[in-house]
C-alpha cells in the first residue's frame, strides 16, 4: 500500500500502551497465526510470537497470498517473481527470529483481492484452524482491506473452543489512539525488550523487496515513517469475541460420558456457591428461577433458601443429573430448556444466573432480561456470578456481561463481589 497520507508518531501511542493488561501466552498451547501477506506476521505479531514461541506453544503459520500486488505497476511476470522472493523472505524472516521451525501453508489467493475471496478464504482456513486452542489474525478494524478480510475469514472459521485474538499492523501508522473504533477495553500488551525489538528490526530487514525501491522504482512499501513502529514498546493484540452464541452442542460434548467439565467440587467452585448463597438479601423466597443449572449443585444449596425453585438447563443429559440431586427436596423443578425461550412468567421474586449469560449473544441476553424483569416481582432479587476469565466460546467477559446489567433502569444495585476468580452482583427490581 502507498505510504502517502499522514503518518502518526510512535510517541503518540506510549499514552495508549501505558498500563494494558498483559497478554497471557503461557495461557495457549496450539496457536494457528492466520497473515494476509508475508511480512504481516512480523510487522503486527512478531513479538506475540516470539513470547508464545518462549512459553512453549505449537504455533503454526498461514500466509493467504504471496504479496504479489504490493507493487501496482508490474506486468504479471514481475508479480510472479515478486511472489517468489517475498515466500524467500518470509522464510528468512522467520530464522532471524529463532522461528524457522514453524510450519508455513500458503494459500495463494490473490493480493489486494482477500475481500472478494472471503468465502473461499473461509473454507481454505477451517481445517487449517481445526483443534488450534487459539486464533490469531490481523485486527478486522485494521486499515488496509486485505487485513481485515483475513481477520474477519479467520474469526468466522475458528472452531468454537479456540480463543480468537487479532494483531494491528497498518493501524500503527494510519490510525489515531483515540480513535474510537480502536477496542481498547479488549486490549493486551506483550511488552518487548531489547532483545525482542531487535528480532522484529532483523525480521524486518530481510524483507528487501518492500523497505527498499519496488521492482518498478516506485517508492518502498514501508517507508521510513510506517518503520519507525517496528521499534515499538509492546505488540497489541485484541480479544475478538464471537457474535453467536455458545451453541448447545458445546456443552452436550462436555457433558457426555458423565463428565463434570466444571470441577463442582474444587475449592473455586464450592467458594462460589457459597458466595452466592450468603450474598442472597432474605431469607426466603417464594418463588425463584436458575437457568444455566448444569448438574444441579447450585441448585441444591439453592434449594434450602426457596418455597419453589424452577431450574433449567438446556443438555438433556445434565438435566437428569441435575433431577437426580434434588429428589426429595420439595418445590424444585428442573426442567430440559434454552434462554431466552425457558424464563417463566412468573411472579418470581429471585432469579440467579451462574456463569451462563456470557455465553449468549447481545440479542439473547437482552431478552432474557426483558422476560426475567417482566417476571420478577418489584422488590425481586437478581444475583449474577462470572468466572473472571474469558472462555473462548463466549461473546463476552464477566465485566462486561455484568455492564448489561447495570446498564437497566429496572435495576437498581444491593451489593457487589469482586475478587481475583469472579464477580458477583445483587440487584432489585425497582
Amino acid at each position: 500500500m502507498s505510504a502517502t497520507r499522514p503518518i502518526t508518531s510512535p510517541q503518540a501511542w506510549m499514552p495508549a500502551l501505558d498500563g494494558l493488561p498483559a497478554f497471557d501466552a503461557a495461557a495457549h498451547r496450539r496457536v494457528v497465526v492466520v497473515a494476509a501477506h508475508p511480512d504481516d506476521e512480523t510487522l503486527g505479531a512478531a513479538g506475540v510470537l516470539r513470547a508464545l514461541h518462549r512459553a512453549g506453544a505449537q504455533l503454526a503459520l498461514v500466509v493467504a497470498t504471496d504479496g504479489e500486488a504490493a507493487y501496482p505497476g508490474l506486468d504479471a511476470p514481475a508479480r510472479r517473481e515478486l511472489a517468489t522472493v517475498r515466500r524467500a523472505e518470509l522464510a528468512a524472516a522467520m530464522r532471524a527470529q529463532g522461528l524457522d521451525g514453524v510450519p508455513v501453508t500458503w494459500l495463494g489467493l490473490p493480493d489486494s483481492g482477500l475481500a472478494d475471496r472471503a468465502d473461499a478464504l473461509c473454507t481454505a482456513l477451517a481445517p487449517l484452524l481445526a483443534g488450534a486452542d487459539a486464533v490469531l489474525a490481523p485486527w478486522p478494524g485494521d486499515p488496509h482491506p486485505d487485513h481485515r478480510a483475513a481477520g474477519l475469514a479467520a474469526i468466522a472459521a475458528a472452531p468454537v473452543t479456540a480463543h480468537a485474538w487479532s494483531y494491528p499492523i497498518w493501524m500503527w501508522a494510519w490510525t489515531e489512539p483515540g480513535d474510537t473504533g480502536i477496542p481498547w477495553d479488549r486490549a493486551r500488551a506483550v511488552p518487548l525488550d531489547t532483545a525482542a525489538r531487535r528480532a522484529r528490526r532483523a525480521a524486518v530487514d530481510c524483507y528487501v523487496s518492500q523497505v527498499g525501491p519496488g521492482p518498478d522504482g516506485s517508492p518502498a512499501v514501508l517507508a521510513a515513517g510506517l518503520l519507525d513502529h517496528v521499534d515499538r514498546a509492546a505488540d497489541v493484540v485484541f480479544r475478538e469475541p464471537r457474535t453467536a452464541s455458545a451453541p448447545v452442542d458445546r456443552f452436550a460434548d462436555l457433558y457426555a460420558g458423565g463428565r463434570d467439565p466444571w470441577a463442582a467440587d474444587s475449592w473455586y467452585e464450592r467458594r462460589k456457591r457459597a458466595v452466592v448463597v450468603a450474598s442472597l438479601p432474605r431469607e426466603r423466597y417464594a418463588s425463584a428461577f436458575e437457568p444455566g443449572c448444569g448438574a444441579g449443585e447450585l441448585t441444591v444449596e439453592l434449594a434450602g433458601r426457596c418455597d419453589r425453585l424452577l431450574a433449567s438447563d438446556p443438555v438433556d443429559a445434565v438435566v437428569e443429573r441435575a433431577r437426580t440431586a434434588t429428589a426429595g427436596r420439595p418445590g424444585v423443578v428442573v426442567q430440559r430448556a434454552a434462554l431466552p425461550d425457558g424464563v417463566p412468567l412468573g411472579p418470581l421474586d429471585l432469579a440467579v444466573f451462574s456463569e451462563v449469560l456470557y455465553y449468549l449473544d447481545d440479542d439473547t441476553v437482552a431478552a432474557v432480561l426483558d422476560r426475567t424483569l417482566a417476571a420478577l416481582e418489584p422488590g425481586g432479587d437478581v444475583v449474577a456470578v462470572h468466572w473472571r476469565g474469558w472462555p473462548p466460546e463466549a461473546p463476552r467477559d464477566a465485566a462486561a456481561t455484568h455492564r448489561m446489567l447495570a446498564e437497566r433502569r429496572e435495576l437498581e444495585p444491593v451489593m457487589a463481589h469482586v475478587d481475583e476468580e469472579f464477580l458477583l452482583q445483587v440487584l432489585r427490581r425497582r
